[in-house]
């Protein structure tokens, strides 16, 4: 049985508990009010009655991500993930919840907790002082990225007997309304394609959008993933295979981890650095793929290695090879911000629609989606998606061009009746072969009308057309 015992101004549950090596130890919690002591002590008969006693072993927030951090965090986040996981710890969840014992943490308690994130100034993520900082406030995403973790870290805490139930599950969380990305249409896509005149950022742009790849894949990419033989560009299985990435990596997490998932570390310029640029494995497995290439982009790949091997011969010792597709004058990886400051400039020069890089791969998977009819499990194999309800929650908006059209194709196949029902008898007494012949005919020009009918595959066709003519 467990007692009861005032010392102080402090009220204590004394009980007795045996470890696994079977040792019998005392133990003693403090609660400030005699009702939360009362609370655990029948908490603690109810255990002993059902035959297990819960010892708290982290009494506070910060004792419980200490070992959430060192326990689950490393074992489970890749690189990136850990690295924004344990800013988002001492910067907003430490310095307001670290020092609060555990048993305090009630949803009512976490949704304080959120509102007053709302009206706290955010962290900068660069602590260069010669850059001029604005004062911004944290936002409901930020909000809703800290709630998960800390749902995560009391889930854990759940399961190690820290905590009997997870305050998180019945906290009211800021809600966030999801912006509208915008994409280039297919006309100013290859418009910019045309006006273009960085080499290695028209491939990039091509690539990009011809096989779905995110920045980090692109950059990537090495020539060993890839086939663009003349064989398999003439038989149309040209292809790239999607293995790893490129990115830039706080060097710390990268020991904290100890170079997980890491395929390679390229060297570092200075060891004043703190971040380092690796090749990673992709963060789900579905995003391990192969994608095949659109012929005109296989040949755009053939020129480009053409053109990098001339330089590497003609370097010689100087040029350090590492198989990069996009790799710089002398061999070293591209970096995405290099990218995404000479798409940028494309943009502002020709005064085209502002967009980020990373549209591409939505400009891709959109109109991959509209071609095939919504085929979504092909499109999940080229985008690698981990679920095609990734695919559908995304993109829902382009399936339900889809489903307007299928009510068109009903209404005119089972509701519009014909004024008058002609028949030929040309037709009536015409070969088999030449029906059959016809009846093809008329499927490609339903399909073509159907893929006319929707203005954005249209426009893709008419930019393709005149690309080609």
């Amino acid at each position: 049985m467990a007692s009861l015992v005032k010392r102080g101004n402090r009220y204590c549950v004394v009980y007795t508990y045996e470890t696994d090596a079977g040792v019998k130890k005392q133990k003693w919690e403090s609660f400030e009010t005699k009702t939360d002591a009362l609370r655990r002590k029948a908490e603690v008969e109810s255990r002993r009655t059902a035959g297990s006693v819960v010892v708290p072993q982290c009494e506070t927030m910060n004792e419980l991500l200490k070992e959430y951090i060192e326990m689950y965090g490393k074992n489970t986040w890749a690189l990136s993930t850990y690295t924004a996981n344990v800013r988002l710890i001492k910067s907003y969840i430490q310095p307001y919840l670290g020092q609060m014992k555990l048993r305090d943490i009630t949803a009512r308690a976490l949704e304080k907790y959120y509102q007053k994130m709302l009206r706290t100034q955010a962290v900068p993520k660069c602590t260069d002082k010669k850059y001029k900082k604005e004062i911004s406030y944290v936002t409901t995403k930020t909000v809703r990225r800290i709630h998960k973790l800390l749902h995560s870290c009391f889930e854990q805490a759940v399961r190690w007997d820290l905590m009997l139930r997870n305050p998180a599950d019945y906290a009211t969380v800021p809600k966030t309304s999801k912006g509208q990305r915008d994409i280039w249409t297919a006309d100013v896509l290859m418009k910019a394609v045309d006006l273009c005149e960085d080499p290695k950022l028209k491939l990039a742009i091509n690539l990009a959008f011809a096989c779905s790849l995110r920045l980090g894949e692109l950059l990537g990419l090495t020539w060993s993933c890839i086939d663009i033989s003349e064989e398999s560009i003439q038989e149309g299985v040209a292809y790239v295979y999607v293995n790893k990435e490129l990115q830039r990596v706080q060097r710390d997490a990268l020991q904290q981890l100890e170079g997980k998932d890491v395929l390679f570390e390229f060297p570092v310029i200075s060891e004043k650095n703190s971040t380092q640029l690796v090749l990673k494995k992709p963060k789900t497995t579905s995003s391990i793929r192969k994608v095949f290439l659109p012929r005109t982009v296989a040949e755009m790949l053939v020129d480009w290695k053409k053109e990098q091997d001339e330089l590497r011969e003609a370097l010689g010792p100087e040029y350090t090879d590492y198989d990069l597709v996009f790799a710089g004058y002398y061999g070293m990886p591209t970096e995405s911000s290099a990218v995404t400051a000479a798409f940028r400039k494309l943009i502002k020069e020709n005064d085209l629609p502002k967009v980020v890089f990373h549209s591409l791969r939505h400009s891709s998977i959109t109109y991959k989606l509209k071609l095939n009819g919504g085929d979504i499990k092909a499109v999940q194999g080229d985008s690698g998606h981990a679920q095609a309800k990734m695919v559908t929650d995304q993109y829902s908006h382009i399936l339900d061009d889809d489903r307007k059209m299928n009510a068109q194709l009903f209404e005119k196949a089972f509701y519009q009746k014909p004024d008058t029902e002609k028949v030929d008898t040309k037709a009536a007494s015409a070969p088999a072969s030449a029906a059959k012949q016809g009846d093809i005919a008329d499927n490609d020009r339903q399909l073509l009308e159907r893929l006319m009918s929707d203005e954005s595959t249209a426009e893709l066709l008419l930019a393709l057309v005149k690309k080609l003519t």
